[in-house]
């Protein structure tokens, strides 16, 4: 597909197929989006870095680990971004940062006490591409020396396109990545306007053209619903242009306009904001451009193409969910490397310090930058495995997680009688001990998770809109 040739825009969202108004309250509720269990609000402060190392070292020596770098600085601050990151524009600070990261590495390595394996390496941001070439293959050098990375392994880069240029390509090749995920966004000019992010199609082009060139065969885009200006006309053009550069992923992510918690999103006008319902039909309508490009559904808002080990993982009920979204990776172990980066282990969760500074601070006096933290207790791990299995999967056994977790069903009563009001309003399903999401509903999926959620308090600050 070239493009703008976009099939009709009434086959692809007929105009009746709207959301229900007797659903606008569930549109509008504010729950989380469920990359971890118990989510990072309740996390706890003044995290023990003891504790932290005191996890990694009782990782078994056979684990395999997956390792996630957090690169938080960009060259300017798109309006929309909900991420740790800060602009910066000189060298100095980006330069102190990676001498800070080695040490951190090192730290981490020293902790875990042997040398363990690597099946994946992910470098988000911010944009990790605000470092420079020869920053990219130091940290690469350090990596590999401090870990076993084993041959074949995923190593995964977060990229805004426009920050491509002949050295990063070859930094790339250099470092073995073999899966790129491009923040595409949005790709309609007044759109891009009004988020701060001036992005042409003819940039997004390049970078895939040039990633295909040095042969990246695994292409991930970010796209966004909810922007202002967006209209159902605008998300189906951005969808089909995606579509025109065949990557092997898209990701259609809700917007979420928390301007208390993120300074910069501020500068968004509120007032030109879609409301639930024309959300409802922004989601939709990308969701079915995609589908029609013949692509498959993961999850709740993620797409790949048949030949993909994302879709391989969704049909096979090999689906995880992890604060990268939806993958497939294998490990039950990732460690997090860098300011706010949070690492998933057996005993519970840790995240590093979110700002900058006292990161460095900690790392430079020999410790582990722990800051927030959560044990995990056995029902906390039996309702992350309840909500797991209704993001990736829309439907989940209890009677059967209950046996697999050692936990008794009637724990659950609250959240079946929650789930039975879903029910009625014809949101969820339940046969017995089997809970699911409603066919056409499963934008919704996620105030039925939240149902398992002992934590979530109604209308929680800081939690996206469930659609």
């Amino acid at each position: 597909m070239a493009p703008y040739d976009t099939p009709p825009l009434d086959e692809v969202l007929p105009e009746a197929d709207g959301l229900p108004v007797d659903l606008l309250d569930l549109a509008e509720r504010r729950v989380p989006r469920y990359t971890s269990y118990p989510t990072a609000p309740h996390f706890q402060s003044a995290f023990p870095a003891e504790t932290h190392g005191a996890w990694l070292a009782a990782l078994p020596a056979d684990a395999h680990l997956s390792l996630y770098l957090h690169v938080p600085f960009c060259r300017q601050l798109c309006w929309y971004c909900g991420c740790a990151t800060q602009a910066v524009n000189t060298r100095a600070p980006i330069a102190e940062y990676v001498e800070d990261l080695e040490r951190e590495i090192a730290l981490v390595a020293a902790a875990l006490g042997s040398k363990r394996q690597v099946v994946r390496i992910h470098w988000g941001g911010g944009t990790p591409l605000s470092l420079e070439p020869e920053d990219l293959s130091r940290l690469d050098r350090s990596l590999r020396a401090a870990f076993d990375v084993l041959p074949g392994a995923e190593v995964a880069v977060e990229i805004d396109p426009r920050r491509l240029d002949k050295g990063r390509f070859e930094a790339l090749l250099l470092m073995g990545v073999n899966r790129v995920s491009l923040g595409v966004q949005d790709l309609d000019p007044d759109v891009q306007k009004l988020i701060g992010r001036e992005q042409p199609f003819e940039v997004v082009a390049a970078a895939v053209a040039g990633l295909r060139a040095v042969g990246l065969k695994s292409i991930s885009f970010d796209l966004i619903y909810g922007l202002p200006g967006q209209t159902v006309a605008t998300i189906h053009r951005t969808a089909a242009q995606a579509l025109s550069l065949n990557p092997e992923r898209i990701a259609i992510f809700g917007y979420a306009h928390v301007p208390w918690a993120r300074g910069n999103q501020a500068l968004i006008d509120a007032t030109l904001l879609p409301g639930p319902s024309e959300r409802w039909r922004l989601a939709h309508t990308a969701e079915r451009t995609i589908l029609a490009g013949g692509y498959l559904p993961v999850g709740l808002d993620h797409f790949a193409a048949p030949h993909d080990s994302l879709a391989w993982a969704a049909q096979h009920g090999r689906l995880r969910r992890g604060f990268q979204g939806f993958t497939d990776d294998p490990s039950e172990v990732v460690v997090g490397i860098g300011a706010s980066s949070i690492s998933t282990l057996p005993h519970g969760y840790a995240q590093n310090a979110a700002q900058v500074p006292p990161w460095r601070e900690a790392i430079r006096a020999g410790r582990l930058p722990s800051a927030r933290g959560r044990a995990l207790t056995a029902e906390d791990r039996f309702r992350r495995h309840i909500i797991e299995r209704l993001m990736c999967g829309f439907s989940v056994d209890l009677e059967a997680a209950a046996v697999e977790h050692g936990q008794a069903l009637d724990t659950l009563a609250a959240a079946l009688v929650e789930v039975d009001r879903l029910v009625a309003r014809g949101v969820a399903v339940r046969d017995g001990w089997t809970v699911g999401v409603s066919k056409g509903r499963e934008l919704l999926v996620r105030v039925i998770a939240a149902a398992f959620d002992t934590y979530l308090k109604p209308d929680a600050p800081g939690h996206a809109s469930a659609v």
